[in-house]
């Protein structure tokens, strides 16, 4: 950095992404008036928790922190193709990585993880970039298949509700949505496959196509093309790629597993793993798209949406409301926990990432 550019005055944090946190509160604020206009409790009334067996809440709890383990470790196969980096600091990484995307606005902190690995090991950040956009497709391709293999297992009311609370909105979007995230996710996995072992032909597409418009768009994007395709690195050998997929179906099978176990325990007797995989995949799906911090509003309504598909009204905002609230406060208090414990397990993790690094990855590629 020049001597100049360092005594430039730096903008602080809340400035230089005002805008970003003033749309996400937008959000958030719009999602907290949907639920109070459907009457679906974002604090429930204690009477909600008269069936909550506590016991349970703390073998959800354990069992949510080694599915939160899963979840950081198994990215070690998609890295190890391109470099060896110790298993504590995939972790740290991961669970800091994973409270920056909870935290902050409009799902900002994806670009933490990146920035943290590419200092802890020789992974190049737009490398690492191509690492979780895979991810995020083979999370995606597994949690659709799953929920629609949930819808078909398990017995939802007959005829469905036309509403979810007092919302004018079916639970009937449930399956439509699963089917369009299944397509989704398809097309992007292709996709993915044509940009690693059609690299070549992929940045030229690019070019050609998007330099209709901009040639210095196009350009940029190419660039891009490229680098994330060295992430996918891990694509053509089945002992990176097996591991994976085997880490990846055991991390949402026991997230439906505590799924199961947690609405048991707050009243839900009969609620079936089936019934588990639905709200799970749902939930899941529902906070893909950039939202407010802390997935508020997003979370509550996809996980009533899940719930008004299987149970009356009355459940749904009495128990359902006591089990979301529940749900949603011991997530977000181990992700949030997972991120001070990596911060003492790797101390330089978090230090190795300053606020220009995420510019710097998108302005020089080449550097990253």
């Amino acid at each position: 950095m020049s001597a100049e550019a360092a005594e430039r005055p730096r903008a602080g944090l809340l400035r230089k992404h005002a805008g970003k946190l003033v749309v996400s509160l937008a959000v958030g604020g719009a999602f907290a008036w949907v639920l109070h206009a459907g009457a679906l409790p974002l604090i429930p009334p204690r009477e909600s928790f008269a069936g909550v067996s506590w016991t349970t809440v703390g073998l959800y709890i354990a069992l949510w922190t080694l599915v939160h383990f899963v979840r950081a470790a198994r990215w070690h196969w998609l890295l190890v193709p391109m470099a060896t980096v110790p298993l504590r600091s995939i972790v740290a990484v991961s669970w800091i990585g994973f409270a920056a995307i909870l935290l902050l606005p409009l799902r900002g902190g994806e670009m933490v993880r990146p920035l943290m690995i590419r200092k802890r090991s020789d992974v190049s950040g737009w490398a690492a970039m191509g690492t979780i956009a895979a991810e995020r497709i083979l999370d995606g391709l597994f949690l659709s298949l799953m929920l629609l293999a949930g819808l078909a297992t398990a017995t939802p009311l007959s005829p469905l509700p036309d509403r979810i609370g007092n919302l004018g909105v079916s639970p009937a979007i449930v399956p439509r949505a699963a089917t369009f995230a299944l397509v989704l996710f398809a097309v992007a996995f292709v996709t993915m496959g044509v940009f690693y072992w059609r690299r070549e032909w992929a940045r030229e597409t690019t070019g050609k196509v998007v330099g209709l418009v901009s040639p210095k768009l196009a350009t940029w994007l190419s660039d891009r093309v490229e680098h994330v395709a060295n992430g996918l690195a891990f694509l053509p050998n089945a002992r990176h790629t097996v591991p994976f997929v085997a880490a990846t179906a055991a991390y949402w099978l026991l997230n439906s597993l505590g799924t199961q176990l947690i609405s048991r325990g707050a009243g839900f007797s009969a609620f079936t793993y089936s019934e588990a995989c639905v709200a799970t995949g749902v939930v899941a799906l529902g906070l893909l798209v950039p939202n407010a911090p802390g997935f508020f509003g997003a979370y509550q309504l996809s996980f009533y949406a899940a719930l008004a598909v299987f149970y009356r009204e009355e459940l749904v905002t009495g128990p359902g409301a006591a089990l979301v609230f529940i749900v949603y406060t011991a997530q977000t208090f181990i992700t949030v926990g997972g991120a001070a414990f990596g911060a003492l397990l790797d101390p330089g993790a978090a230090r190795a990432v300053t606020l220009e690094d995420t510019e710097n990855l998108a302005r020089r590629p080449t550097e990253a």
